[in-house]
């Protein structure tokens, strides 16, 4: 058995206990070093109600959150390095109509920069959903409202805006812009792990996004982006041989954030037993992403755990935490 066998077989055994005991439907765990070897293993279910299909190696998986750093910051930084936005100019730079009614507010002094790094006073939620069904006047909407300042926190509204500005310079929306080598904005129903049974869309979702804004809005840069194991191992491939704009990701904005990424702290995501040199990201649905580049290697958790419910302890903080420690366990 070589190294990278070893590390998934240790990993995969607190997952497998996960899904024996009903905690998560199923998932998948792959592992990926910097000469490219990797193993993948998959167990569980993909879909539980209202028919069951098995979770394989092929199952496409609603990334959530991974959408803000497989997807917004590479996007965001390219922009940068290509010298189209300065990350330390406020987001009016590209759009001038953010809170435009009142010149003075501090909206519109926030940079591209604090939004990568989540060193804005937004606060972390905001349901969007519910003011309508329209995209474009949602946009709107959003563009001209009102959130009082509060301590900086990890929030979706940083990415929804990068999204946004993504658009504006593109002329595009989201869903019409590439999402990336092996990703998509949906999958097919038949070959993606379900995920919840939704209260205001009436349906199990498979293969369209979970996240309530990302729906309403019809593609957003903080949810919605879509992928395998293999998708998810090949990037992170990539990142393991990259250099020159890919510092930025593991340049520190603050003591636990690079510019668009996690970074060690503790009890962050990735275990104990993570390098300094680690960066990750996690995702509502069931899914994560850490790449330490000082051991180099990559690991990536992708479940279904909120299906079909997310109001159940599925215990995912914790599996994430072990898994990660089994990964590097010395």
């Amino acid at each position: 058995m070589t190294h990278i066998e070893t590390q998934l077989d240790r990993a995969f055994a607190p997952l497998a206990a996960a899904i024996e005991a009903g905690r998560i439907p199923g998932g998948v765990l792959g592992v990926v070093d910097r000469n490219g070897d990797r193993a993948v293993r998959a167990m569980g279910q993909a879909q539980t109600v209202p028919t069951s299909r098995p979770m394989t190696q092929d199952t496409w998986f609603d990334l959530a959150s991974l959408t803000k750093v497989l997807f917004t910051t590479e996007r965001t930084l390219a922009l940068a390095e290509n010298g189209r936005i300065d990350l330390d100019a406020p987001l009016t730079s590209v759009l001038p109509d953010f809170r435009h009614y009142n010149l003075d507010n501090w909206e519109r002094r926030v940079t591209f920069r604090q939004c990568l790094g989540h060193q804005t006073p937004f606060p972390a939620v905001f349901p969007l959903y519910t003011y309508g069904r329209d995209p474009d006047l949602l946009r709107t909407f959003l563009l001209q409202h009102e959130f009082a300042a509060g301590p900086s926190v990890y929030s979706d509204i940083n990415f929804i805006l990068l999204g946004l500005a993504l658009e504006r310079l593109e002329g595009k929306w989201i869903r019409e812009l590439d999402p990336g080598p092996g990703f998509a904005w949906s999958a097919d129903p038949d070959k993606a792990a379900a995920t919840e049974d939704c209260y205001w869309r009436h349906r199990v979702l498979v293969g369209e996004v979970h996240d309530d804004n990302c729906s309403a809005l019809e593609g957003a840069g903080h949810a919605g982006l879509f992928g395998t194991v293999s998708s998810v191992l090949d990037f992170a491939a990539a990142k393991l041989n990259s250099a020159g704009p890919d510092t930025l990701i593991r340049t520190p904005v603050s003591g636990r954030r690079t510019h668009g990424w996690e970074r060690p702290y503790e009890g962050w995501s990735g275990g104990e037993n993570c390098s300094p040199q680690t960066i990750g990201h996690t995702g509502f649905t069931g899914t994560g992403l850490w790449i330490d580049f000082d051991r180099g290697h990559a690991w990536t958790l992708l479940t279904n755990r909120v299906h079909p419910t997310r109001h159940f302890d599925s215990g995912i903080i914790a599996l994430r935490r072990t898994v990660g420690d089994c990964i590097n366990a010395t």
